[in-house]
């Protein structure tokens, strides 16, 4: 049988003898991509071995502050007519807990405002460089706040921004935790232009025992 053409070059071509001045070159390359190699594995082995090593991250002690509201809450109360709408009675759950190794507040809340269901997720956490909390809340209709919060003692205060419906709005809220920390008021008021401010809401918050699981 006739051997084709192009398998002869490729044969050739593969088995074609390197000449002897290039051995040593071959050789040498050989050897420094094996130490390359080696060294590569080293530097990995080394990384993951001071990784093992290195403390974990913990939580500024600020953050302990957080730790207040860690639990679940009932809560009911007004929201006053305003820019956000005609107002009506409002109540609801809230479930609090620390996320992410300790470094954030995660609350979730359901409720009703004048029968209108809602929705939130809010997510709290301290930033060390400004010395102060950073408040992010998210609406089950897609509105969001975002704000700073700082602590004295029981009371937090809030500065929000909220973004409902296309348009901007700014909130200062006062939320006051009970010596017990199983009960808080809370009273917010909000504003257009940062000027003119007219109340919110002032609801009121109740500490109790989580539901049993079904």
């Amino acid at each position: 049988m006739e051997i084709p053409a192009e398998a002869v070059t490729a044969r050739r071509f593969l088995t074609v003898s390197v000449p002897p001045e290039n051995h040593d070159y071959i050789s040498r390359r050989v050897i420094m991509q094996r130490i390359s190699i080696l060294l590569l594995v080293l530097v990995a082995c080394f990384a993951t071995v001071m990784q093992a090593q290195a403390p974990a991250p913990k939580p500024d002690p600020e953050v302990k502050k957080l730790h207040a509201v860690v639990g679940n809450w009932t809560f009911d109360g007004e929201q006053k007519p305003g820019p956000l709408g005609p107002g009506g009675k409002f109540t609801g759950e809230d479930n609090c807990h620390m996320i992410l190794g300790g470094f954030f507040l995660q609350c979730q809340l359901t409720g009703k405002v004048a029968e209108r269901e809602m929705r939130l997720l809010e997510i709290d956490g301290y930033d060390p460089v400004n010395k102060n909390f950073s408040t992010e809340m998210f609406f089950g209709d897609g509105s969001r706040i975002s704000g700073v919060l700082t602590s004295s003692g029981n009371t937090w205060s809030y500065t929000e921004k909220w973004a409902v419906a296309g348009k901007q709005y700014q909130v200062k809220e006062s939320f006051i935790l009970a010596p017990d920390l199983t009960s808080a008021t809370d009273k917010s008021e909000i504003s257009v232009d940062g000027e003119t401010w007219t109340p919110l809401f002032e609801p009121k918050w109740t500490k109790t025992q989580p539901a049993p699981k079904k």
